[in-house]
């Protein structure tokens, strides 16, 4: 299926499967838009949590936190091919239109994290993306090959140091390291456990004045943006990677059978949710404790929680092919051509919602109605993408980085023809 517009022929399948995604990562991250951040992985963050708490977290870190991240990271990789492929075609630079395009992204991307929101991807997609230009022109196998590497430094970095807490938890490391090992966990504990300074920190930041939270931004955490790139960034390029292999190979285009993305949903998720489900109840019965939170939540989850990524993309794909109609598919493709837009938009909106120079709901609303802004956000996604494009080429900050992109000022309103 395809749409033609200003660029050629477009992938609805593509379009809209990054639509979901970009509304599947408000869903991951609206614990952080609501609520201190030690509660996005501990639920007893505030004081001892409901059922309906336990419940909820529990099901956003098997099926949710981390998955839908790595979507849109695989989408990602397969909009950097089309990116490419067609500055190729039009006889520009494919080089240079990527390596601008990655410039600017870095710079979208720290704005959004010092004047609107911390939890921002886009630096740390610009950064990633830097290297994918090498990765072209490699085969499906190759490109797959070369991810294990970049998953399994993934896995090392983070999993050595929860090595080494779990080691000073237990007291079982050498004299000389153990001193520093539990100073360490001492201040994760600190951080992360339930009702902490930390914790009253961060409501009377976010419920505080909007040059109170830049200043803070700015200040001590604002060497956070490098921090979790060199945390993030070797999952990060295995995920690209892994997209650009799926889209060569035509499962991101939808061209696969209905039976086929059946099949790969149904493996990847029973493969992956048993294990998952298990670093959660280790989490439950540690009490919520850091060891048992930064292991499960940064290193011992990255394999399946990428299997099951990849499990979503091909629900999702099964789902676009065999259960909407083309009015849907419309809708979510728009939402999709637009995802950087409704990303940044997202965060804008929320922290507006939930922190003091706006509604001031911080901390205030528990895990499970916040899913009720997911789908008012999810709505308003919908229904404003598609007129929007029916009008514009490009949604506003699609039209800003392109523009910047090729340094020129792109054309934006559509011309209606005369029939």
């Amino acid at each position: 299926m395809v749409e033609t517009g200003k660029d050629g022929a477009r992938l609805v399948s593509l379009d809209a499967i990054r639509g979901v995604a970009v509304m599947g990562i408000l869903a991951m991250n609206i614990v952080a838009f609501a609520l201190p951040f030690p509660a996005y992985a501990n639920p007893a963050a505030g004081g001892p949590p409901s059922g309906a708490d336990v419940a909820t977290w529990f099901f956003n870190f098997v099926f949710v936190d981390s998955k839908m991240r790595g979507m849109f990271s695989m989408l990602f990789g397969a909009s950097t091919l089309l990116v490419i492929d067609s500055a190729a075609a039009a006889g520009r630079s494919a080089a240079g239109a990527h390596y601008s395009r990655m410039f600017w992204l870095a710079i979208f991307g720290l704005i959004h994290f010092y004047l609107i929101w911390f939890g921002d991807i886009l630096f740390l997609y610009a950064m990633c993306g830097l290297l994918l230009f090498l990765f072209r022109n490699l085969s499906v196998k190759a490109l797959l090959l070369w991810s294990i590497p970049f998953f399994l430094i993934g896995i090392a970095v983070p999993g050595s140091l929860w090595t080494s807490l779990a080691m000073a938890q237990a007291g079982t490391l050498p004299p000389d390291v153990a001193a520093s090992m539990k100073e360490a966990l001492a201040q994760m504990n600190a951080d992360m456990g339930p009702s902490t300074p930390a914790y009253a920190k961060e409501m009377a930041l976010y419920l505080g004045s909007y040059a109170g939270i830049v200043a803070h931004r700015t200040g001590e955490m604002g060497s956070d943006p490098l921090f979790f790139l060199g945390l993030f960034a070797w999952e990060t390029i295995g995920l690209m990677l892994i997209g650009m292999a799926l889209f060569k190979s035509r499962m991101l285009t939808g061209e696969w059978g209905a039976a086929r993305y059946r099949k790969w949903a149904l493996t990847c998720f029973l493969v992956a949710a048993p294990p998952l489900i298990g670093l959660a109840l280790y989490q439950t019965r540690a009490g919520y404790d850091a060891v048992a939170i930064f292991g499960s939540t940064i290193a011992l989850s990255i394999p399946f929680d990428t299997l099951m990524t990849v499990g979503w993309a091909a629900l999702i794909m099964f789902l676009i092919k065999t259960a909407t109609n083309d009015a849907v598919r419309v809708r979510l493709a728009a939402a999709g051509r637009m995802a950087f837009t409704n990303y940044l938009v997202t965060s804008i909106v929320m922290t507006t919602i939930f922190y003091g120079y706006g509604l001031g709901l911080f901390g205030s609303v528990g895990r499970l109605p916040l899913y009720l802004f997911c789908f008012g956000m999810w709505a308003a996604m919908l229904l404003w993408s598609k007129p929007w494009l029916e009008r514009y080429h490009y949604g506003p900050l699609e039209w800003l980085w392109r523009s910047l992109s090729r340094w020129r000022v792109q054309p934006m309103k559509r011309v209606a023809i005369a029939q």
